[in-house]
């Protein structure tokens, strides 16, 4: 992706819905909810740090492999904007991700580090979010500035998390579960079309259509 305003404002988009801040929000309380505040930061602060490592590792080797393997970024992109709207789709009509993380964590046993898992993995740096991150540097030539703003939108966003999983308790006490579930599914929505604008991109450029707007595909 080129290094645009309205391209980084798209990145960001993506990456808030695929981490999914608030849907993260009930697992944190669920999981810390016996613990000390300070116990509770602690496990905020290592969950974000652990996430931020595994998707900043997406976001640099991803790229990296698909130059090895050969494979057009177009392709792999037609085929991540395909996944993505097939996930957006599962946060529309299926139960929100807080709801469905909440079943998992139930039926397992108390983690050795539960910032590891479930928080870290899958709640914050999810299947989807990993996928985002290698959709983030998919220019053909990587630069330092590119790779750097790249960057910049993964940390601000977990950034943001961690303020959110601080202030956990008030904030759901506030919107309550359903006020989660609604707004999982407008993230879902707008997800959506996030994919849809990915793969038209993507197909504009295996064509070699100089702008897809112009085409009047949008």
């Amino acid at each position: 992706m080129g290094t645009t305003l309205q391209t980084i404002i798209n990145e960001v988009v993506m990456m808030y819905v695929l981490i999914d801040p608030i849907g993260t929000l009930p697992i944190f309380l669920m999981v810390t909810a016996h613990m000390k505040p300070e116990h509770r930061s602690m496990i905020a602060v290592r969950a974000v740090l652990t996430a931020g490592v595994i998707l900043t590792g997406f976001l640099i080797g991803g790229s990296l492999l698909l130059k090895l393997l050969g494979i057009p970024i177009a392709s792999f992109q037609i085929a991540g904007g395909i996944v993505l709207f097939l996930f957006a789709l599962t946060m529309i009509f299926g139960p929100p991700k807080a709801e469905q993380e909440k079943e998992e964590v139930a039926t397992l046993e108390r983690a050795r580090s539960i910032a590891v898992f479930p928080l870290a993995i899958p709640a914050i740096a999810s299947p989807g979010a990993m996928l985002g991150a290698v959709l983030l540097n998919d220019s053909h030539t990587l630069t330092l500035t590119e790779t750097a703003i790249d960057l910049g939108v993964i940390w601000l966003l977990l950034g943001v998390t961690l303020a959110l999983l601080f202030a956990a308790k008030p904030i759901v006490r506030i919107i309550g579960d359903a006020g989660v579930s609604v707004l999982s599914r407008i993230m879902g929505l707008i997800l959506a079309a996030v994919a849809v604008d990915s793969v038209l991109v993507a197909i504009a450029e295996f064509f070699q259509i100089s702008s897809v707007s112009q085409q009047g595909l949008i």
